[in-house]
């Protein structure tokens, strides 16, 4: 069982899950998730001769929860990562796994903090280099300009997201994960109009095996003592974090990266913008080493833990 330690990275105490003895692999979580998301890779990463490190990313859990929406920017969730390294690995760079928002992430860290990171993998969300524009642009072009919903827009007004998650957190987990899982049935549950809430139209979850009661007690008990607003705020600074990646124009990440996604993942093809997520990042890392598991939908290393920690430790050996 891995260790909860709270860890001062310099700019926030976060709280980890740690296990094993050797190189350090730090893995970040998205939304709405935990240091939880990753409890079938720490013990098989820690066996694997790894120190496996699963955080709760700021606001979230038992890590810090600052107040404002800046606080939630790219460079200080990044910064939060480079802390963690020097106190956990001083002298020796880390690997980075992230999944959802911890794949941009990761993917930045990497990309900014070279030194600090000596390969980096992404899950679910492919790497498409340096923004050349804000993405609330990019969303309000294809969706809120033509009346059409899309969850990030809805989450830009403060408190809105967080009165509808939170009157129900266990059912807004079961319904989000179930909605975009390889396991619903095929569906256009997200083409609803400019206006619908976040749940409007999902369907009834019915019981998968990789999202159990426990599990979902789990979720449920750390998001009635953590609420939403820290987890939304991500959502709230695209345009700062272009503004401050713009100094990366035109740099790759150089390290050795991997990525895992998924058939049923609408992420996997931003959205339907992309056919083929590997050519793509190719692009940014050149490095890239590339598998998209049939069937898996979003919540690649829950769905599909096996196939994932295969995949990911063979990596982690080569490295």
């Amino acid at each position: 069982m891995p260790q909860m330690r709270t860890i001062d990275t310099g700019s926030a105490s976060l709280r980890c899950a740690v296990e094993g003895e050797g190189p350090l692999v730090i893995m970040v979580h998205g939304f709405p998730e935990s240091w939880y998301s990753w409890r079938h890779q720490i013990g098989p990463v820690a066996d694997a001769g790894f120190t496996a490190c699963a955080i709760d990313v700021r606001g979230y859990g038992g890590s810090d929860k600052p107040e404002p929406v800046g606080a939630y920017a790219m460079e200080h969730i990044v910064g939060d990562l480079v802390g963690l390294r020097e106190a956990l690995s001083p002298g020796a760079p880390a690997v980075l796994v992230g999944h959802d928002w911890g794949a941009p992430i990761v993917w930045n860290s990497a990309l900014t903090h070279p030194g600090h990171f000596r390969a980096v993998a992404g899950l679910s969300v492919p790497f498409a280099g340096v923004p050349n524009r804000p993405f609330t642009e990019v969303f309000r072009e294809h969706f809120t300009s033509q009346g059409k919903f899309f969850y990030q827009e809805y989450f830009q007004e403060p408190g809105v997201g967080e009165a509808e998650a939170e009157r129900d957190p266990r059912d807004f987990v079961q319904r989000m994960m179930y909605s975009i899982s390889g396991d619903v049935p095929p569906g256009d549950y997200w083409d609803k109009p400019l206006g619908a809430t976040f749940l409007e139209g999902l369907p009834d979850p019915a019981p998968v095996a990789w999202l159990t009661e426990d599990d979902l007690d789990f979720y449920e008990a750390e998001f009635r003592a953590s609420g939403f607003r820290g987890p939304l705020n991500r959502y709230r600074n695209h345009e700062t974090d272009f503004e401050w990646l713009q100094q990366w124009n035109g740099k790759r990440i150089e390290q050795p990266a991997l990525f895992i996604g998924g058939t049923r993942d609408p992420a996997t093809f931003l959205f339907g913008a992309i056919e083929d997520p590997v050519a793509l990042i190719r692009m940014f890392a050149p490095s890239i080493e590339g598998h998209v598991l049939d069937g898996v939908g979003h919540w690649t290393q829950q769905e599909r833990p096996e196939a994932v920690n295969t995949i990911l430790i063979d990596w982690l050996k080569r490295l």
